[in-house]
């Protein structure tokens, strides 16, 4: 499928910005890509496929600059990964109906967004760590992945919240595990799609956009990484995060609903 040029350069600046911005916060910015892509692209397989190749496009170059500076816990961030990976596989070969899929994209976006935006605003920042058994770590993998594999995202963008509010690990830390969780969900979510036979692209643009999204990505971790305005960025994100679940909710979840 082809998508008019001037359209085309509007999905190049918006998956740049978007890449920047998530990527700050820690996120691979798939919950945007898939509203920006619903206003342009029709077919439902094509803006899945396509937001979770954009993820993995930036959370790639994310982990890599996490690790080299040395905030990678692996033995923490293990227990997330075993459940989540075969959860994430399950969710994205369900072939969800078009509205059932933005409505529930949209309400999880929404309660993801409120909640970082009251632990922006309302909660103090502390280098508090809390400790919690290895179980609920399985537990919220599994569950997160699964909700990431039905909506087409890395999940991210839901558990670090979660942590966050938990007081898990530093913020840094649960920025990159967040990031760890997007790469390999999103590696996960596309193979469920192969496997299902829903995977779909379109050429060559994919290759541009994944291009704009990786530049954005090591913009915007690199920001993270230099401590630059971290509690401006987040609040910037949840924000950004809001308007997107709202907007899906409103044009592709409730419109569907009352035109179905």
């Amino acid at each position: 499928m082809s998508v008019a040029c001037g359209d085309f350069i509007l999905l190049l600046l918006s998956f740049f910005c978007i890449a920047t911005l998530y990527s700050a916060a820690g996120f691979g910015g798939g919950s945007s890509y898939l509203a920006v892509l619903a206003l342009i692209i029709t077919s439902f397989m094509t803006i899945r496929s396509t937001a979770l190749l954009c993820n993995l496009a930036v959370v790639t170059g994310s982990c890599i600059l996490f690790f080299k500076s040395g905030h990678f816990n692996f033995k923490k961030f293990l227990p997330f990964i075993i459940t989540s990976i075969p959860m994430a596989f399950l969710g994205a070969t369900f072939r969800l109906e078009e509205r059932v899929f933005f409505v529930i994209l949209a309400l999880a976006l929404i309660v993801s967004a409120l909640a970082l935006i009251y632990q922006t605003q309302m909660l103090k920042s502390t280098d508090e760590v809390k400790k919690y058994p290895n179980f609920l770590s399985y537990v919220l993998g599994g569950a997160i992945g699964l909700l990431s594999g039905l909506v087409g995202i890395g999940g991210g963008i839901f558990l670090a919240p979660v942590l966050n509010h938990m007081k898990w690990g530093k913020p840094i830390v649960i920025a990159a595990l967040a990031s760890f969780f997007i790469l390999v969900n999103s590696a996960s979510g596309l193979g469920g799609l192969i496997w299902s036979d829903s995977f779909q692209v379109f050429w060559p643009e994919i290759l541009g956009l994944l291009f704009a999204v990786l530049l954005g990505g090591q913009l915007g971790v690199r920001l993270t990484i230099s401590k630059l305005s971290a509690k401006r960025i987040r609040m910037l994100t949840a924000i950004l995060v809001l308007f997107v679940g709202v907007r899906v909710f409103l044009k592709n979840g409730l419109q569907l609903t009352l035109f179905s």
